[in-house]
């Protein structure tokens, strides 16, 4: 497993629906070894943070695996690495196979998954089509942000290595799946509250779904 490319970007002003926005989806590849603090990346920078940014979503991991998927889909498109607005580019982080509160070391910097990515209207901006939140929902493609829990340095091409496994946790596409689905599924719901490590607003999320199907939490 290893970082293929270290993304940041600052805001910037775009013009949307007769509007002004003020996005920072628009990410760089960085040369040379970077900062990470608590709260993000040195060079990067979130426009909105009352739904961006914070410790819980410091860092956003995007599967480099993704890209081919989507070169198929958008075959207009230009996709460098960072087209999805993530920080970190991977190879070897599968949705599938990575957890809510595993660890992960990646330069001389950890992480802990925190949640998958909930996308906004703004990824619709940087792909220029008001379908796209719908297409990237329906791929199941989400990747996931984390937290930073040791301030660190690290570079493209740097390894990335597992230092905690939650073995008793579920994998971010079951909570994708979670989120989005009808299905009435008390048992997923009750294991997802009870999380620690998955952001507040998910959990509390899943707490109002668990209630209004009449579950309790142990």
């Amino acid at each position: 497993m290893k970082l293929i490319s270290l993304n940041t970007g600052r805001p910037r002003e775009v013009e949307w629906n007769g509007g002004t926005v003020l996005t920072s989806i628009w990410k760089n590849p960085r040369e040379g070894r970077l900062r990470v603090t608590s709260l993000n990346i040195d060079g990067d920078q979130q426009s909105d943070l009352s739904v961006h940014g914070g410790r819980d979503k410091a860092v956003y991991v995007y599967p480099s695996e993704h890209y081919e998927f989507w070169r198929r889909e958008l075959p207009r498109a230009d996709l460098p690495w960072g087209a999805f607005g993530e920080n970190l580019t991977s190879q070897g982080l599968l949705e599938t196979e990575v957890a809510i509160g595993d660890r992960i070391q990646v330069g001389s910097a950890e992480f802990v998954v925190t949640q998958p990515r909930q996308p906004c209207f703004k990824l619709g901006i940087r792909f220029g089509r008001d379908d796209m939140i719908k297409r990237f929902l329906l791929s199941g493609r989400s990747g996931f942000y984390v937290a930073v829990v040791q301030e660190g340095e690290l570079a493209a091409g740097d390894s990335i290595a597992f230092t905690h496994r939650a073995v008793s946790s579920l994998s971010v596409s079951v909570i994708v799946d979670l989120r989005t689905g009808d299905e009435r599924k008390a048992d997923l719901l009750r294991r997802a509250v009870e999380l620690p490590e998955l952001s507040g607003g998910w959990r509390e999320h899943f707490r109002k779904r668990l209630a209004e199907q009449g579950g309790t939490i142990a």
